[in-house]
C-alpha cells in the first residue's frame, strides 16, 4: 500500500473515531471512547477490537532521563486539593529542556536552515512504521549501530520502504529505563565521552536520506550511536528535513511492517524540538 494510502487509512479512523462534540452551547455524545472509565479494550476506531493502539511514550516525571549537559524535569503541584467548599482543584507548573524523556527532534536541532518544531508539515507526523530490530547485536555490542544491511533486508522482506516513512529501529534499551547508568552505558552518565548505546551509523542514514522517509526513531537517548560525539547520524537527516523521535518505548509491540505512527511533539515556535506524544496503531 502506498504511502498516501495508508496516511489516508489512518486519518480516515481519526476522523471516524467516535467524539463528544459540543455546539453553540449544546452537546451530544456521539459514543464514549476508550479513557479512564471505559472499557480499556475499546479503541473507539471502527473495527473495534480490530485495532490496538501501542504507546510509545515514557511519562515525564523528575525521574525522566535528559541529555547529560541539559537539566532535569520540574513539576511543582501549586493548588492540589479541596477547598472551604468541599470543591476539587488541581493546577500544577513544569519546566522542562526540550530534549528530555520522549520527544522530537526538528531539523533544525543539526541543520540551520532546517524546520523548526512548529513548522514541521503535520502530515509528516503521521504515517506508516518500518520497524527495523537490531537487538540481537545490541544485546552482544552497546554501540551497535543500525547499518544500510539493515534497511536492504527489511526491503527484501516486506518491499520498498514508502516515501514518508516513520523508520523506528528497535534496540529494547528502552528496558534499561530510567537506569541512568545502564541506559547511557556508562558509570559516569554526565561524561558525554563515556556513553555507550545502540543508534544508526551515519551509512544508514544516508540510506534513509535516500528512501525519503520523514522520520526517525530509537528507544535510546540518542539517534546517534552513544560513542559517536560528532552526531553525524543528525548532521545527515536534519538537512534532509527528517525529525527524530528519541527515548521511545514498546517498540517490541510492534510488527515490522503495517502498522501507523502518530507523532505528535508540543508546538513550539521556533523550538529546535519538544516533548512529543507517540502513539502507533496496530491491526
Amino acid at each position: 500500500m502506498s504511502r498516501t494510502a495508508l496516511r489516508a487509512q489512518a486519518l480516515g479512523l481519526l476522523v471516524l473515531t467516535p467524539v463528544f462534540v459540543v455546539v453553540a452551547g449544546c452537546s451530544a455524545t456521539i459514543e464514549s471512547g476508550n479513557g479512564p472509565s471505559g472499557d480499556a479494550n475499546q479503541t473507539g476506531l471502527p473495527g473495534g477490537s480490530d485495532w490496538r493502539i501501542v504507546e510509545l511514550t515514557h511519562e515525564l516525571s523528575p525521574d525522566s532521563i535528559y541529555w547529560p549537559n541539559g537539566s532535569a524535569f520540574e513539576f511543582e503541584r501549586e493548588v492540589w486539593g479541596h477547598d472551604e467548599a468541599g470543591d476539587w482543584y488541581a493546577m500544577a507548573r513544569y519546566a522542562t529542556p526540550e530534549h528530555l524523556g520522549t520527544h522530537l527532534d526538528a531539523p533544525v536541532h543539526f541543520a540551520e536552515n532546517g524546520w523548526t518544531t512548529a513548522e514541521i508539515p503535520l502530515e509528516r507526523l503521521i504515517g506508516p512504521a518500518v520497524v527495523i530490530d537490531i537487538s540481537a547485536r545490541a544485546a552482544e555490542n552497546a554501540d551497535a549501530a543500525l547499518q544500510p544491511d539493515d534497511v536492504d533486508a527489511w526491503e527484501a522482506r516486506n518491499g520498498k520502504i514508502p516515501d514518508g516513512a516513520i523508520v523506528l529501529v528497535r534496540s529494547r534499551w528502552s528496558e534499561r529505563w530510567p537506569d541512568w547508568n545502564t541506559y547511557y552505558g556508562s558509570d559516569d552518565p554526565f561524561d558525554t565521552t563515556s556513553l555507550h548505546f545502540p543508534g544508526v551509523s551515519p551509512e544508514a542514514a544516508q540510506a534513509l536520506v535516500s528512501r525519503r522517509v520523514a522520520g526517525v526513531g530509537v528507544d535510546t537517548t540518542s539517534v546517534d550511536p552513544g560513542n559517536d560525539t560528532a552526531f553525524r547520524a543528525h548532521r545527515l537527516l536534519g538537512p534532509a528535513n527528517i525529525f527524530n523521535l528519541e527515548n521511545l518505548t514498546n517498540l517490541s509491540e510492534l510488527p515490522e511492517s503495517g502498522a501507523m505512527v502518530f507523532a505528535l511533539p508540543i508546538k513550539i515556535a521556533g523550538g529546535s524540538g519538544g516533548q512529543a506524544r507517540v502513539v502507533a496503531l496496530v491491526r
